[in-house]
C-alpha cells in the first residue's frame, strides 16, 4: 500500500480548531513542507503541541507570528519573542509543560494510559490546578495525556509503507507523536520501495503512518 499522497490531499485535512503536533526541536525535525501547507491554508484557532515555538521564521514559529494558534502547549518559549508578546497580551493561550513532562505526556496519550505521575513541578506555578497524589510519602502531580488530531512529523526515509528511519538527533519528538495522534502525516527527504529499508533500521513502523510526502514538493 503507497501512503504517498501531494500536497492538495494534505491540505483537505486541516481543519479548524485542530490540535495538531508537530515534531522537532528548535526546528530540527521539524517538518517544514507541512508547517509552510498549515500556515499558507486558511486553517486558524488550531491548538499546537511543540517541544518549543523555535523562530520567528523557523520551525513552528511562522505559525504563531501568523496567528494560527489559539493555544500553544510548550516546554519553551523563549527563543520566539512573538509567543511572550501573544501570550501577554491575552492574544495566545501558552501551556507551559516541563520538556520531560511534556515528553511523557505525549507517550502516555500514545499509550492509552491515564496519565502519568511525575514530582517534577510539585510545589511551583506547575502544580496549580492539578491533582496531587501520595505514592510512599512523597508527592507527585498527576499530568494528564495528550493526543491529537493530527501530528505533522519530519523524517530522513521511509518506504511506500511508511516505516520510518530518522537521521541522528532528528528523531528526537517523531517517535513519540506518531503514537499519539488520530491522522500521522510525515514529511520525508527519501522514499523507497517496501524491502528497501532493514527491518532493524526502522525506528516508526508504517502501522502508526497514514500519509507521506516528499520535504518540498507535490511527488
Amino acid at each position: 500500500m503507497d501512503k504517498s499522497i501531494t500536497m492538495e490531499e494534505v491540505l483537505s485535512i486541516f481543519k479548524d480548531e485542530m490540535t495538531i503536533m508537530v515534531g522537532g526541536f528548535m526546528g530540527v525535525g521539524t517538518p517544514e513542507t507541512l508547517v509552510s501547507a498549515v500556515d499558507q491554508s486558511d486553517v486558524k484557532d488550531i491548538t499546537l503541541i511543540a517541544n518549543d515555538t523555535a523562530f520567528i521564521e523557523t520551525g513552528v514559529g511562522p505559525l504563531v507570528v501568523n496567528k494560527k494558534c489559539k493555544k500553544v502547549i510548550t516546554s519553551h518559549i523563549g527563543t520566539n519573542p512573538e509567543t511572550g508578546r501573544q501570550m501577554i497580551a491575552g492574544e495566545l493561550d501558552v501551556e507551559l509543560v516541563p520538556q520531560g513532562t511534556l515528553a511523557e505526556r505525549i507517550r502516555a496519550g500514545g499509550s492509552g494510559l491515564g496519565g502519568i505521575l511525575t514530582p517534577t513541578g510539585v510545589g511551583t506555578a506547575v502544580e496549580e490546578g492539578k491533582e496531587k497524589i501520595k505514592v510512599d510519602g512523597r508527592e507527585y502531580l498527576l499530568e494528564k495525556p495528550l493526543r491529537a488530531d493530527v501530528a505533522l512529523l519530519k523524517a530522513f526515509k521511509a518506504d511506500k509503507a511508511g516505516n520510518l528511519v530518522y537521521h541522528s538527533s532528528a528523531r528526537n519528538f517523531n517517535p513519540l507523536m506518531a503514537m499519539a495522534a488520530d491522522t500521522v502525516i510525515v514529511e520525508v527527504e527519501h522514499i523507497v520501495e517496501v524491502g528497501e529499508i532493514a527491518p532493524d533500521e526502522v525506528i516508526t513502523p508504517g502501522i502508526l503512518v497514514d500519509k507521506i510526502i516528499v520535504q518540498g514538493g507535490n511527488h
